[in-house]
């Protein structure tokens, strides 16, 4: 059986239970884990490996790509700057990018409304790894419907959308000013284009190419969704996304990598208001439109940056990592995996827990 490190305390024992479970069922890379409750950690877990081969033993700061759980991460670099003041959530996009050609606002962008979710422009990978020419190619695209109009995910391009209005208004790009003014003093082990040492602790991704995997990704979902999540291509192609150029890159939809504890950490300063003011967190945590997103074709409620429902806000990622804050049940919850796969393994998780406090479990 997969070795499971790490701590749970006295009355959670449920949640090791489960994460073992999920670890024993992988076979690829492994996962880690992390709840907060009641003002204190009652679950920091980890196991199995880093690498596809499986000789290199997960470790306490191994970090991994939780796809769109790096999205809270940018949404609340620019949530900041409107809190200090500098960004106001109904100015237009133009006020703060001039060459920006949707008629939207920033909370539009915020709250995954403005449409600018598809480029119409064929460009190759590597433009991913060209911040400028990425966000001249979104400044000249159209919306795919009137902003405002209806919800629909802007996959790949969120992080640019938010991160360039952070370049503009501060200076700093997206990641430099998340490790500066959020990650650095909470102490959150979360970064957006990695340097060399931290590359070395990166989690490879596996199971990207498995045929069932494939299927879940481009499966049930509307047209719009092969168009946004496809050009540029190469951000569910292991040999891109494992590799060191796409790591080093500020691709702040989808490419963040940290630990369990740091994806949990950003919902725990979040909850005890370390992070934004309480009015600005309410209105993070407001669902600011609810319908069929356009892109992913099920059922959303959208606030800003995040999903929300009865229970709190947070985010999934694609393959299977999850935040979550839970206003009702008071605790913090992350779950990344280096094996890609469905949500099941972290409800699993998540549910262990939420009985323990005396929850209901997850519908």
């Amino acid at each position: 059986m997969t070795r499971v490190d790490g701590e749970v305390a006295r009355g959670f024992e449920p949640v090791g239970d489960a994460f073992r479970q999920v670890l024993a069922e992988q076979t690829g890379t492994g996962a880690a884990m992390a709840a907060w409750h009641d003002g204190r950690w009652v679950a920091r877990l980890y196991g199995g490996y880093t690498d596809a081969s499986r000789t290199r033993p997960w470790r306490p700061d191994s970090i991994v790509m939780p796809y769109s759980v790096t999205k809270p991460f940018a949404a609340v670099c620019l949530l900041l700057l409107v809190n200090r003041g500098h960004v106001g959530l109904d100015e237009p996009m133009q006020t703060y990018w001039p060459e920006f050609v949707a008629p939207t606002t920033v909370r539009q962008v915020l709250s995954h409304q403005a449409g600018v979710v598809a480029l119409d422009e064929p460009l190759p990978t590597k433009a991913f790894y060209d911040w400028n020419r990425l966000c001249r190619a979104l400044a000249a695209q159209e919306p795919q419907w009137s902003p405002g109009e209806r919800p629909g995910e802007s996959a790949l391009f969120y992080g640019h959308l938010v991160g360039e209005v952070v370049r503009r208004v501060d200076g700093r790009s997206l990641g430099r000013f998340l490790r500066e003014e959020i990650t650095g003093p909470l102490g959150i082990d979360f970064t957006i284009g990695l340097g060399a040492s931290e590359r070395s602790r990166a989690v490879d991704l596996t199971g990207l190419d498995d045929p069932d995997f494939r299927r879940e990704v481009m499966g049930d979902h509307p047209p719009l969704y092969e168009r946004a999540v496809g050009n540029p291509p190469g951000a569910w192609d292991p040999a891109v996304v494992n590799g060191s150029a796409w790591r080093a890159a500020e691709i702040p939809a989808v490419n963040g990598h940290g630990t369990a504890a740091a994806v949990c950490g950003l919902f725990v300063a979040l909850l005890d208001g370390n992070l934004l003011s309480e009015s600005m967190r309410e209105e993070m945590a407001t669902a600011q439109c609810s319908g069929v997103d356009a892109v992913m074709g099920h059922e959303a409620a959208w606030g800003l940056g995040v999903a929300v429902d009865a229970d709190g806000f947070g985010m999934g990622g694609t393959g299977g990592s999850m935040g979550i804050a839970s206003q009702v049940g008071g605790y913090a919850y992350g779950f990344v995996t280096g094996s890609v796969g469905s949500h099941d393994r972290s409800d699993l998780v998540e549910n262990a827990l939420r009985s323990c406090i005396g929850l209901p479990p997850l519908e």
